[in-house]
């Protein structure tokens, strides 16, 4: 007598993947887009409707003079102070993971204390840097008859959100760098010391290159943030957007609508930044991203 034959239990894939596959209804899901689109509809039709708004108020001075020269300095301060700390921040993190030990804790020194106070009052700390020393230059170290320049001649309001938004931000640069750094395979560091490359050659040749692909999305959020944070100026008479906006309704009393139409090109700002990433994110990821994807999908199809 013949032995009983055991049923195979190898799934066969291929007839498997044929199968017609009935996504599960969520009916509750409908429900809830529903809920929140009629209330989205709602707001906007709130909002729309509202007189105290000001709807024509913010079309007159949507592209006034004023506005757009506040613009200006809105983006001049920010790309200038984002370029300082980006090299603030390749500096200090280059320290922070050296091998000696005082550089290393100075940078880090440096790092906790400019992340650690408050944007502000670094701001209006070096707008009145002044009480501290009224003479820049020999004059700090050896008194006011060593000689030096006036403090309120060089520390205006363009000055002092330099120095506070670069050191501000290099400190968050330098973390973000570092963390760039530490994403390096550790292999490639030692195969390209090993070969006598200088720290320089290190850093240019290897470390930077494969760490932009780390240091990008958070540097674009910090300059997304710095976009909005320049909006402090305005507690120093800077000329910014803000600013701008401010010393419009204070002579209109219109403070809302020039509010939305501040709001209104900060949003357009950020948004080109946002933009600008994700170009960036595109080039940098070439070669890293969707094709080791693809090649995971469906590898024969990548090997032929």
């Amino acid at each position: 007598m013949s032995a009983p034959t055991v049923p195979s239990r190898a799934l066969d894939i291929e007839a498997a993947a044929a199968l017609p596959v009935t996504p599960v209804r969520r009916p509750w899901q409908w429900v809830a887009s529903a809920v929140v689109v009629a209330l989205l509809a709602l707001l906007l039709v709130s909002v729309a409707g509202n007189s105290n708004m000001g709807w024509p108020v913010v079309g007159d001075y949507l592209f006034d003079a004023d506005i757009l020269h506040g613009i200006g300095w809105t983006v001049l301060l920010t790309v200038v102070c984002m370029a300082l700390a980006v090299v603030i921040g390749v500096v200090v993190a280059v320290l922070r993971t050296s091998g000696n030990r005082a550089l290393s804790a100075a940078a880090s020194l440096f790092v906790w204390f400019f992340r650690g106070t408050p944007l502000l009052v670094q701001l209006i700390f070096w707008f009145n840097l002044a009480l501290v020393f009224p003479d820049l230059g020999p004059a700090m170290f050896f008194g006011q008859g060593a000689g030096g320049i006036d403090t309120n001649d060089a520390i205006d309001w363009f000055t002092a959100a330099l120095l506070a938004f670069g050191l501000h931000e290099g400190a968050y640069m330098a973390e973000i760098v570092r963390g760039g750094f530490l994403a390096v395979d550790r292999g490639q560091i030692e195969a390209a010391e090993s070969i006598g490359m200088t720290s320089g050659q290190l850093l240019r040749r290897v470390l930077l290159p494969q760490a932009l692909r780390v240091i990008v999305p958070p540097s674009v959020n910090q300059f997304v943030n710095l976009f909005k944070a320049t909006s402090l100026v305005a507690f120093v008479s800077g000329l910014d957007l803000l600013s701008a906006v401010q010393h419009i309704y204070a002579t209109n009393y219109e403070v809302v609508p020039l509010l939305i139409v501040a709001s209104l090109w900060y949003l357009a700002l950020v948004s080109l930044a946002t933009l600008g990433q994700h170009v960036l994110e595109k080039r940098l990821n070439q070669g890293y991203g969707h094709a080791r994807v693809q090649e995971r999908k469906n590898p024969k199809e990548a090997a032929a």
